[in-house]
């Protein structure tokens, strides 16, 4: 067996999963913990000792589960860290004097490398080059690898996706002083969507928000490559402290009555149970409802979900998309949130993101705050498998070699050759 371990650094919890691959490629998640954060404001590590205590405890609660020592992992990194836009190269095949040829993996390289020959700003470095649609001599291949066409010329057009140098190497060292090894750094909701996303939604064209604490993370997928990625800097915090000003009641206090007995949704609540307030400075408690929280929580949440369709519809085109919005995150875990989503977007197709059945000891791990971290897993696991399903060395940079079996889906395939 083989294992992979991903590391989901949010700005309210850190989660850690082990996951054992087989070596036919089939993952079992062993072991799995999720701990309080500490030294992270809206997704960036702003203290890297306490956000290094944080991250090996909960490693090590992990371990435990699973009766597994880890050794190294892998990370997602998202928020306004990560930026992305779509860039075109090509290349030539057939050369001056001679005829059209066959197409080679140096020609695909080639017509890669001219897409990504971009400026990169100096604070800034290449997380992801996707390839989203191949052309030869202007006939569309999709997302299909040209491999031994004929033709004259190779055009590419990719997703490019970078992030912040600082947020990288602070991850790194994060990584390092809880004594473990970085094998890669991963865009979250790239990870996120292998989780949950299924291939025709990949196809027909989806979107999948990420609503974590501190920011909104979004991506959009369409004929299974990704279309744009955007994150709002808004997230459940504001809610939280949305509550905590009406109510005048402590953050931590909010938090509690947020998770507890928060609703984003009006017209679900059939019961209007009464919702006791903690005394402050000697004030006895008091009662609210949960009518009244959900009168301070939906707007606020449908603000975000409105910031989220404004920003998709300026760098997508949303008529195109036929398949679901998926929702992940803590914040999805609320209840209501699958009815104001579709009420915002104006359509039924909106459903919670959750990882599929993958085996262990328990399923804790399929909720749609733990998108993030077994997609991490499950977006990784032939970096330790050979061409022949073999064990290889623990490098994510092993999988770029070799063909995998056709009968992995599209997305994962971008997974293997790129990440």
């Amino acid at each position: 067996m083989n294992t992979v371990v991903g590391l989901d650094i949010g700005t309210s919890y850190i989660r850690a999963a082990i996951g054992e691959v087989s070596d036919e490629g089939k993952v079992e998640i062993i072991g799995i913990a999720k701990k309080p954060s500490t030294g992270l404001r809206n997704g960036v590590i702003v203290n890297i000792e306490s956000a290094c205590q944080a991250i090996k405890q909960t490693i090590e609660a992990a371990e435990q589960n699973a009766g597994y020592e880890v050794t190294s992992c892998i990370t997602g990194i998202g928020g306004t860290q990560t930026e992305s836009f779509n860039q075109a190269g090509s290349a030539a095949i057939a050369s001056h004097g001679k005829g059209r040829r066959e197409i080679t993996s140096d020609d695909i390289s080639r017509a890669i490398d001219m897409a990504t020959a971009v400026y990169i700003p100096l604070d800034r470095e290449m997380l992801h080059v996707i390839p989203r649609e191949y052309f030869v001599d202007n006939l569309s291949y999709g997302i299909n690898r040209p491999l031994n066409t004929i033709g004259a010329r190779l055009k590419v057009d990719v997703h490019i996706v970078t992030a912040s140098k600082t947020a990288v190497t602070n991850i790194r060292n994060c990584v390092s002083r809880a004594n473990y090894r970085l094998d890669g750094v991963m865009l979250k909701t790239l990870a996120a969507s292998n989780a949950v996303m299924h291939d025709d939604e990949m196809e027909l064209g989806s979107i999948l928000i990420d609503m974590g604490a501190g920011t909104t993370d979004v991506l959009v997928l369409m004929h299974a490559a990704p279309v744009c990625s955007v994150s709002i800097p808004v997230g459940g915090n504001i809610v939280t402290n949305d509550i905590a000003l009406v109510k005048g009641i402590p953050s931590v206090e909010a938090e509690k009555i947020k998770v507890n007995s928060g609703c984003c949704w009006l017209p679900g609540i059939e019961n209007d149970l009464q919702v006791i307030l903690p005394g402050i400075g000697g004030r006895p408690p008091e009662e609210t409802s949960t009518t009244e929280l959900c009168q301070i929580i939906q707007p606020r949440v449908e603000e975000i979900f409105s910031m989220v369709k404004s920003a998709i519809v300026t760098k997508a085109n949303l008529s195109q998309l036929k398949g679901n919005i998926i929702l992940t995150g803590g914040g999805a875990q609320m209840p209501g949130i699958v009815e104001l989503a579709q009420n915002v977007f104006g359509t039924p197709a909106v459903r919670l993101g959750i990882p599929e059945k993958l085996g262990g000891i328990d399923e804790d791990y399929r909720r749609p705050d733990c998108a993030t971290v077994i997609g991490l897993i499950t977006s990784n696991k032939n970096a330790v498998l050979g061409r022949d399903g073999k064990k290889k060395k623990k490098n994510l940079d092993s999988a770029r070699a070799g063909q995998k079996s056709k009968n992995e889906n599209i997305f994962k395939k971008i997974f293997d050759m790129f990440f």
